[in-house]
């Protein structure tokens, strides 16, 4: 079970590479099967890595209210020219303490899954390139199938600009993503708070507060092929100026993450529809 939620939120982390939308008649839905290959740090801030290769679903449907893509999953509240309105879905992946030496003693992380709106304006749209303003403000819960807590919200803005059919060819998306990161008290003691009981000389007991909680820059690059699609992704981190950076558990401030991921796509709705893809 615990190996399925990590397969799960993997599809989640899906959500960090920029979406490319264009135009087109398209299937309803869309059912295949893939693998990842994720390598970033255990929590943002952690010096140590487990490189993850897990098996995942391809699941597309485009219907008027609930979309499902390689994007995320999201409920569609209002979209015109300028505005788009959802509910998405975002998540991480659990963390053991055992394995992780600045956490070691204290209680695991739960994977989170985080769901709220998000509202993108368009600010240019052209056959070739988009450029938007993306404000998804999502409540986070903590979860390991067996109970669920509430741990914060998360505020994390972005200018995204996408690119297709341009770079590095016919076919292929482009995009790159770059915004902040605010958060309440809860989600920031949830990563980084160390609780009287689990202070130990090495780490001293710690509370963060609320704010900003540093920026994140993406590059997603992908192209969809008749059966199948294959993209991949790069992030940047820094925890610079956070408002928890003097936390024990802030390993390291600057960080990279990566992501390769192929969908074998073997089955298709016959019927179709007007959707961006």
């Amino acid at each position: 079970m615990r190996r399925l939620l990590i397969a799960l939120v993997a599809v989640c982390t899906s959500a960090v590479m920029p979406g490319t939308l264009k135009a087109a008649e398209l299937p309803l839905w869309e059912a295949g099967a893939g693998a990842v290959v994720l390598d970033f740090p255990d929590y943002r801030g952690s010096d140590e890595r487990h490189p993850l290769i897990l098996p995942i679903p391809y699941l597309v449907y485009r219907g008027d209210f609930l979309k499902a893509d390689r994007e995320s999953i999201r409920g569609q509240l209002y979209k015109d020219d300028r505005l788009d309105l959802h509910v998405s879905v975002n998540g991480s992946i659990p963390v053991n303490s055992s394995d992780n030496s600045a956490r070691r003693g204290m209680p695991d992380l739960d994977s989170t899954l985080e769901i709220g709106p998000n509202l993108t304006v368009m600010l240019l749209h052209t056959d070739t390139t988009h450029l938007n303003l993306r404000f998804p403000i999502r409540a986070v819960i903590a979860t390991d199938l067996s109970h669920a807590r509430d741990e914060g919200i998360v505020f994390a803005p972005q200018v995204n600009v996408d690119f297709y059919d341009r770079f590095p060819g016919p076919g292929w998306n482009f995009g790159l993503a770059a915004g902040p990161l605010f958060a309440n008290k809860r989600y920031h003691n949830y990563f980084y708070g160390v609780a009287p009981q689990f202070a130990t000389p090495e780490r001293p007991a710690y509370e963060a507060s609320s704010g900003y909680a540093g920026m994140q820059w993406i590059a997603a690059l992908s192209k969809r092929y008749p059966s199948y699609w294959v993209g991949g992704f790069v992030r940047a981190d820094t925890l610079s100026g956070a408002v928890f950076d003097a936390s024990p558990l802030v390993r390291q401030k600057d960080s990279m993450s990566f992501g390769i991921a192929a969908s074998w796509i073997f089955s298709r709705s016959s019927k179709r529809v007007h959707a961006d893809e």
